[in-house]
């Protein structure tokens, strides 16, 4: 190689120098993230009913990998992966949240985006609120079907749209895509107005269940717990949140869970979670049976929670165990967080794109993990900061 050439190649910028440049203007602009141990009183995980340490859980699992001795599945589902514990959970899952079955991921995301790019097809339409995670937005974005957006939870948008649609597309399906407790803003999607237009216009309703999943509705099903057995229903339930392990499960009919074993790319090319991780969900699915005091518990904690927003930020609160705090400024968002992580309390500062430009704010999560003492306490502290 000539000496030009050698020098033509040196010139050019390295991968290093592009990602160097990008994180410096991420950083400038308050956006760039950083990883930080868990310390203080948690008011920022997702392990709403404190089954994250659960001793019987714990205890469930050490006895598993004393009889099986294994701890990865080895292989996909679908190969020599598919264990009797897998099995065990969907059959339990199906039953407690009385859906014809239901299909174990390995975890919310690749659930999001492996039925979003297996169930609607080429010429369907998926119409989804502009405030859905983005595992559900990038399995929209990745599908063969067309995304519409429309503005959160305005179900006369959705109506519309669909009314439109049908018009000129009477053979394909149309799909509509929503949370049912939204995570950033911890509000409700109306559901019953949903399912009265998927009814209307012959649509499949998707919703995610995520952050109601073992808290809201009877034992913890969820918000779609009334609308279980419904053939246009698909709904999520992580279970790395109030169920405290990790992967997902979604629940429908019999031939939309036997259609994504078949077709669905993220589970069929993906070794299938471990097996102790089926048994301690299973364990988890128990504890919401048997212990419901565990809600009731958390639902004190919530309305405190939220009665506390109200006196001392003079905010509204969601009524939720999500709670945000808008702040507004990145830079002040993240101010207010370092000041309340130093004085004890785990608050992360939540910013764009997570939330909407000129909506960064703290994301307050109740969870058995705090008292509510710590739940007055932190609150006070919060007001401090305000002022």
């Amino acid at each position: 190689m000539s000496t030009e050439s050698k020098k033509a190649i040196c010139s050019h910028p390295s991968a290093k120098d592009r990602f160097v440049s990008e994180l410096s203007k991420l950083d400038a602009r308050n956006l760039k993230r950083e990883l930080a141990s868990n310390s203080g009183v948690d008011f920022t995980s997702n392990d709403f009913l404190a089954l994250g340490s659960e001793p019987v859980i714990v205890k469930a699992v050490r006895e598993h990998l004393e009889s099986e001795l294994t701890i990865g599945a080895g292989a996909s589902r679908l190969l020599r992966g598919n264990h009797p514990a897998h099995e065990v959970l969907e059959l339990a899952a199906s039953k407690f949240f009385n859906c014809e079955k239901s299909l174990f991921m390995a975890n919310g995301y690749i659930a999001n985006y492996g039925l979003f790019t297996t169930l609607p097809k080429r010429g369907d339409i998926i119409i989804f609120d502009s405030l859905m995670h983005a595992s559900a937005r990038d399995g929209i974005f990745a599908s063969l079907a067309k995304g519409v957006k429309f503005p959160h939870n305005d179900a006369d948008v959705v109506d519309s749209i669909l009314r439109r649609w049908r018009q000129k597309n009477v053979e394909s399906l149309p799909w509509i895509a929503v949370e049912s407790l939204y995570s950033m803003d911890g509000d409700r999607a109306p559901l019953d107005d949903l399912f009265e237009i998927a009814d209307r216009h012959g649509a499949m309703l998707v919703v995610d269940e995520a952050h109601a999943t073992g808290v809201w509705g009877e034992n913890g099903r969820g918000f779609t717990e009334p609308y279980e057995g419904r053939e246009n229903l698909v709904s999520l339930h992580t279970c790395g949140k109030a169920l405290g392990v990790a992967g997902a499960l979604v629940c429908a009919s019999g031939e939309l869970i036997d259609y994504m074993i078949t077709r669905c790319r993220p589970f069929i090319y993906s070794t299938a979670p471990p097996p102790m991780i089926a048994v301690a969900i299973s364990k988890s699915l128990e504890i919401l049976e048997s212990e419901p005091e565990r809600r009731h518990c958390l639902q004190n904690l919530i309305q405190l929670a939220n009665s506390e927003l109200t006196d001392k930020l003079k905010m509204q609160g969601s009524d939720s165990q999500i709670i945000p705090v808008i702040i507004g400024d990145d830079r002040l968002a993240l101010d207010v967080a370092c000041k309340m992580q130093q004085a004890g309390y785990d608050l992360r500062a939540i910013r764009p794109p997570t939330v909407p430009q000129g909506t960064a704010r703290l994301r307050v999560s109740i969870t058995l993990n705090v008292s509510e003492s710590e739940v007055v306490a932190m609150f006070g502290k919060l007001q401090q900061c305000f002022k």
